[in-house]
């Protein structure tokens, strides 16, 4: 019976691909087929110095870092990160996740190889509002794919701070200095390190993670994201 009440349901309310609004067919989740196809990706992890890289010289000593998407303001990507982080949408991050690290994965890349996946936190109270960190949730759809494990503890927000949105350059540094602190050093001594987050703008907020983490003994540090601006 309730098998026939969902096959009612998805007649007559359709789930819709979030960036076109096309009814999805069966196998399609969140995305219908073609605009999975056209997302528009960076490649940035086929290039030496690639722009992501370039955010951080100078600043932070990095292995590797890397965008999988382009985002431009009302493009398509802008529509599924609202959706990832507004909307309550967090199976979305999940989805991304996935199709990041079979891109990867698929063009050898070495940032596939890192020992730990480290989601950049949120501030707890920023999390309840929310109900989810996206960035976890990217790095699970991520890590399911080349079994790599999570870490959510070893790395904490202390400092609330104001949307990034409509701050220029200095004022996105500013706005991140000293706010992450790192609870388990030993947990990460030695490792390589893959800090994931969903959109990297300046860099500002993921060279303060990395700030927060030089101190570790032997670290290695990497950087991924869904998309960069």
């Amino acid at each position: 019976m309730r098998t026939l009440w969902n096959n009612l349901l998805d007649l007559f309310f359709p789930d819709s691909c979030r960036i076109c609004g096309t009814p999805l067919v069966e196998g399609e989740e969140q995305l219908c087929l073609k605009c999975l196809c056209d997302l528009p990706q960076t490649n940035y992890h086929t290039v030496e110095n690639n722009p992501v890289e370039q955010l951080f010289l100078g600043k932070n000593r990095i292995e590797r870092a890397t965008a999988y998407l382009r985002f431009e303001k009302g493009g398509s990507v802008q529509k599924l990160i609202h959706s990832l982080k507004y909307h309550g949408n967090k199976e979305l991050g999940y989805l991304l996740g996935r199709q990041m690290a079979k891109r990867l994965n698929a063009d050898q890349s070495p940032i596939c190889n890192v020992d730990i996946l480290l989601p950049v936190p949120l501030h707890p109270r920023k999390k309840r509002k929310r109900g989810y960190n996206q960035s976890e949730w990217i790095a699970k759809g991520f890590g399911s794919v080349l079994d790599i494990p999570i870490d959510t503890e070893s790395l904490s927000r202390v400092t609330q701070t104001d949307t990034q949105t409509q701050k220029g350059v200095y004022e996105r540094w500013r706005n991140v200095c000293s706010i992450f602190k790192v609870e388990r050093p030993e947990a990460l001594r030695g490792k390589h390190v893959l800090l994931i987050d969903d959109v990297i703008t300046t860099g500002a907020t993921l060279s303060a993670c990395t700030e927060a983490l030089s101190d570790i003994p032997d670290i290695k540090i990497s950087v991924l994201a869904i998309a960069s601006a």
